[in-house]
């Protein structure tokens, strides 16, 4: 299957929270099924594929992701209750996800995603880890639970595990 089916298969739009919030979450690695675990492979979830090393932040909190999309930490929310236990979210600003004028599309803020779960929030887990990582990216500030149908947002759910973000479905 191709990367951009498995990426279109798994974007999810929630109405409740406006006409531009996405989730790009996918199948737990581990999978039974050899197709979707190649899928998984292609784009570094789990499988053999090297973890993000850690990134660099400037001195005034901007963080360049491997698209060259620059992202800033809006807030992280600590063990915050989830749908699978304690998660902890990391909320980012990042307006090249616009829809108007931005240019990074889903499948790429899927990529930078994982490598803020590995280069970003995995070294800053401390005990007891939490059940869930949560990503997400805001073209403009949105307070935590409220929708703003003129944001694009966008979402993914990891579960650490061996040093490595594991996307789950969301």
């Amino acid at each position: 299957m191709m990367r951009g089916s498995v990426i279109a298969r798994g974007i999810l739009l929630a109405a409740l929270a406006g006409p531009m919030l996405h989730g790009t979450g996918q199948a737990q690695s581990g999978s039974s099924d050899p197709e979707a675990e190649a899928d998984e492979a292609s784009l570094g979830v789990g499988g053999d594929s090297a973890p993000h090393a850690p990134l660099a932040i400037a001195a005034d909190g901007r963080i360049v992701l491997p698209s060259g999309q620059v992202v800033t930490l809006v807030e992280t929310l600590d063990h915050a209750a989830g749908p699978d236990g304690p998660a902890l979210r990391f909320r980012f600003l990042a307006p090249a996800i616009a829809r108007n004028g931005g240019t990074i599309p889903a499948e790429v803020a899927q990529d930078d995603m994982l490598a803020l779960c590995e280069g970003y929030a995995l070294p800053r887990l401390t005990e007891p880890l939490p059940s869930q990582i949560i990503i997400s990216l805001s073209d403009r500030p949105v307070p935590f639970g409220e929708a703003d149908p003129d944001a694009t947002q966008f979402f993914d759910s990891f579960r650490p595990e061996n040093g490595r973000c594991i996307l789950e479905a969301f």
